[in-house]
């Protein structure tokens, strides 16, 4: 990728040196066997306004061409897959509602095969034009180069919205995280930054500022942020979190906590409230319906056996008998109460655990990720995506988005027609965002992996992509202004005690 004028804005360049005179061969073998490419985009279904697919052979030692074509307008590329722009939105113009057909053709010893050729389905539904997310060595300690990036669906350009290593000097290190948007607007986010020059940084309509939350009557600042989708409050959980590494079980670490609650701040007050402490409840990833009159969230019941060890050692004793269900309240957002709270979805009652909910904008579906326990299912090779309908209160494994590793972070796009998700099904190391339809009904496609300019690029990449989220548009302050606000001291929540619930 090529360092534009503008600073932290990176444009990919295409190279096509393959494409436009390129013609498919006329003398082939006819074979019934797919292609092997890479990225797989084999049958999959796109929105009518993302960026070109490209794709390469994923064989050594072996020629290719390539065809996309819609009725009488086709692009034919060697080597690469690697249409224009222009190419692109033409074919995908022709399509909507249909398919783009496509045929591969590869050479080994002078001789040409002709694959069984598939298609690439292209909806009418378009997609947000933005999604952000933060990107991280997959490691266990090293974050000191880590950013908060944003890319445009529509083009291969991707900016720095913020980047770790503006506030941080030799041990004076910063690690940055739950990037978090009201509603989908750009305009509206917030994210934390601790350790050194740490905080929570809020970003209203071009204002910002840096809120110290922590406070004697809360157990930390908070995390796992939920912007209300009207009000200017966001719910959090505050937590004492730490990790704890396997010597020889494939899931490697296991981040857990010794204490969780659920808290509310009000941004026009600068009030932290809690919403409960009890002491045997961990509760966590906090969510909005999207009328904003339901508060989900997830939480594990967990009560002392032992008085011999810390709570900490117990919790790692007993890792695994961390099962966490997904409960509500409901909210009056006139009066700013909350409801008791409900169960939603018992996991525990499956021997499993449920995380990370999200409901869907019409209302009607939750998302989650199921694993066999705890929370940080990012870590965890059994996780998947659950769907639950909350009209029917029918739940089931998204098979069709699913992969044999480790699926987790996930969002909705604003229309609802679209689900991105963190993935490790490549390798199993390195979370890549992929992106599904999903209709009316809830029912997925099979997801395609986030286009790039050079096919390749996400196997060269040594990061990882962790909570994406979709945008409007994309994050007009920049990380220098960003960089100044936190360098500067951070604003004293006031603690409010609860009022009590209806």
């Amino acid at each position: 990728m090529k360092l534009n004028h503008i600073p932290y804005i990176f444009v990919a360049v295409l190279l096509l040196v393959a494409c436009g005179r390129v013609k498919v061969p006329t003398e082939y073998i006819q074979s019934d066997q797919l292609p092997s490419i890479y990225p797989d985009y084999i049958d999959v279904t796109v929105p009518v306004n993302i960026a070109p697919l490209t794709f390469m052979l994923d064989i050594p030692d072996a020629d290719m061409i390539a065809r996309y074509r819609v009725g009488d307008e086709e692009v034919v590329c060697k080597d690469k897959m690697q249409p224009t722009d222009d190419e692109w939105h033409r074919l995908t113009e022709k399509a909507k509602g249909g398919a783009i057909e496509v045929d591969v053709f590869t050479r080994t010893d002078d001789q040409w095969t002709r694959h069984k050729p598939f298609h690439i389905y292209v909806s009418p539904d378009s997609i947000d034009p933005y999604i952000s997310y933060r990107l991280i060595a997959p490691s266990f300690v090293a974050y000191e180069s880590l950013t908060i990036n944003q890319r445009c669906l529509e083009s291969y350009e991707e900016s720095v919205i913020y980047d770790n290593m503006l506030c941080s000097f030799e041990k004076d290190g910063q690690c940055i995280n739950c990037h978090h948007f009201q509603w989908y607007n750009p305009q509206r986010m917030q994210f934390h930054a601790r350790q050194y020059n740490g905080g929570t940084v809020i970003a209203i309509d071009g204002k910002v500022k840096k809120i110290n939350m922590k406070n004697d009557s809360i157990l930390s600042a908070g995390v796992y942020p939920a912007w209300h989708p009207t009000l200017d409050l966001i719910v959090y959980a505050t937590d004492k979190t730490y990790q704890s590494f396997h010597v020889t079980d494939p899931n490697k670490v296991e981040v857990f906590d010794e204490e969780s609650d659920i808290i509310v701040y009000d941004i026009d007050k600068n009030e932290v409230t809690n919403l409960g402490n009890d002491t045997t409840e961990f509760e966590v990833f906090p969510c909005w319906s999207p009328d904003g009159k339901t508060l989900y969230y997830c939480s594990a019941h967990f009560e002392r056996k032992y008085s011999t060890i810390s709570k900490q050692s117990e919790v790692i004793r007993r890792y695994t008998e961390l099962k966490y269900n997904i409960y509500k309240m409901s909210f009056d957002p006139t009066t700013r109460r909350f409801g008791s709270h409900e169960l939603v979805y018992d996991a525990s009652a499956q021997d499993k655990s449920a995380t990370l909910p999200r409901v869907s904008p019409d209302g009607r579906f939750l998302l989650f990720t199921m694993g066999e326990y705890g929370y940080f299912h990012i870590w965890h090779h059994d996780a998947d995506i659950w769907s639950l309908d909350l009209q029917t209160g029918e739940a089931r494994v998204m098979s069709e988005i699913n992969s044999p590793d480790t699926e987790s972070y996930h969002s909705w796009s604003s229309n609802g027609r679209w689900v991105i998700v963190s993935s490790r099904r490549y390798d199993g190391t390195f979370t890549r965002p992929f992106i599904a339809h999903v209709d009316a009904e809830g029912k997925g496609t099979k997801p395609f992996e986030l286009p790039t300019a050079d096919p390749d690029y996400h196997r060269q990449f040594m990061r990882s992509y962790n909570v994406p989220e979709f945008m409007s548009g994309p994050v007009t302050i920049t990380p220098h202004q960003f960089a100044d606000i936190l360098k500067g001291e951070a604003i004293p929540v006031k603690y409010a005690r609860p009022s009590g619930k209806e």
